[in-house]
C-alpha cells in the first residue's frame, strides 16, 4: 500500500498562504530549495487541488526555458514535469502535461490511489489535504516550518473531530531557521 504524505511551507503560526495568497514569506533558500526538488523526484503520483495546481502549472511547466533559469530551477522544472499529477476539482474541464481531471469523491479516489502499487502519494495543498486528513488517509506529515508570523490566512490544519497522535521521524534545520519536521500517524 501506498503512504501518503502531506507536506507544505508554513509559518510559525500555522498557515500556509498569507492574505491575498501572499507566498513571498516562504521564499526557500538554496538548500530547502533542493530538499523539495529531490522530494519531487521521489514522489510517484502528486495530488492536487485546483488552487495550488494552476498556481504551479502557471509555472513550472516553462520556467527552465526562462532567461536566467537556475541550474536548480532547470532540474526541479524537469522533474515537476515527468512527476505524474491527479488534480482534484469539481470546475475545471481538463488538465494538461503529466496530470489527469479527478472529478469523483475524493476520499474514493485517494484511497484507491493508496491501495495500487508504486511510489508514494504526495498531497499538496491544504484544502485537497484536509478531506484527507479528515478520512483518516494522510500517514505522514512534512511540515516545513519559517520563522514568520503572518497573523492570518490559509491555515495548514483544518479544524479536526479527532485527535491524530504522530511520532517524530525527522528533524533537520535548513540556513534561515526553517525547520523541517516529519511525523508520522500513528495507527
Amino acid at each position: 500500500m501506498r503512504t501518503l504524505t502531506y507536506g507544505m511551507n508554513l509559518s510559525l503560526d500555522g498557515y500556509v498562504a498569507a492574505p491575498g495568497d501572499d507566498l513571498g514569506w516562504s521564499a526557500p533558500g538554496d538548500e530547502l530549495f533542493q530538499w523539495w526538488s529531490d522530494r519531487v523526484a521521489a514522489t510517484g503520483v502528486a495530488l492536487y487541488g485546483r488552487r495550488l495546481w494552476q498556481g504551479m502549472n502557471g509555472h513550472w511547466p516553462t520556467a527552465d526555458r526562462q532567461p536566467g533559469a537556475t541550474a536548480a530551477h532547470i532540474q526541479y522544472a524537469q522533474r515537476w514535469r515527468d512527476m505524474p499529477k491527479v488534480v482534484f476539482s469539481s470546475t475545471l474541464s481538463a488538465v494538461e502535461g503529466n496530470a489527469r481531471l479527478a472529478t469523483d469523491d475524493v476520499v474514493t479516489e485517494i484511497s484507491r490511489l493508496k491501495s495500487e502499487d508504486g511510489g508514494p502519494l504526495d498531497i499538496c495543498g491544504p484544502t485537497l489535504a484536509s478531506v484527507a486528513m479528515r478520512a483518516g488517509l494522510i500517514d505522514e506529515y512534512a511540515i516545513v516550518t519559517h520563522p514568520v508570523l503572518i497573523g492570518g490566512g490559509l491555515p495548514f490544519y483544518p479544524a479536526l473531530d479527532r485527535w491524530v497522535h504522530l511520532d517524530l521521524v525527522e528533524t533537520r534545520t535548513f540556513p534561515g531557521g526553517v525547520v523541517l519536521t516529519r511525523y508520522t500517524v500513528r495507527r
